[in-house]
């Protein structure tokens, strides 16, 4: 008996952690400034950059390392119905994202916890 007690109040407890390391959403507003990371992947997965053949077909150069370190500020929110939170960022030098697009998308709650936007 004391081992299903033991067992059923080991199982309780490792529910409610994982509760607690669910998502947390970060209050984003307009004029925010972020910080391009490094992605852990090959490419990026939670940021929205254009496939390298649109890129080129813009005449940019499809270099993706080159975005990292770059200080980007959010434009425009969007609260879609699933509940992700997707802004609008553009460099906040004013130039272009490989010399081609001057606006790209991004989940902004996964991109921060996965390490490929960063808070300034």
């Amino acid at each position: 008996m004391i081992k299903y007690l033991i067992i059923f109040l080991f199982s309780v407890s490792f529910l409610n952690a994982q509760t607690y390391t669910s998502e947390t959403s970060v209050e984003v507003r307009v004029g925010d400034l972020f910080e391009i990371g490094k992605p852990k992947a090959k490419a990026y997965k939670h940021i929205d950059f254009p496939k390298a053949n649109f890129i080129i077909k813009k005449g940019g150069i499809a270099n993706y390392k080159n975005t990292e370190g770059e200080l980007v500020v959010v434009t425009a929110i969007k609260e879609k119905k699933n509940g992700v939170t997707q802004v609008y960022i553009r460099r906040n030098d004013g130039g272009r994202f490989f010399g081609s697009h001057t606006v790209v998308k991004a989940d902004v709650n996964q991109a921060l916890s996965a390490g490929e936007l960063r808070v300034l």
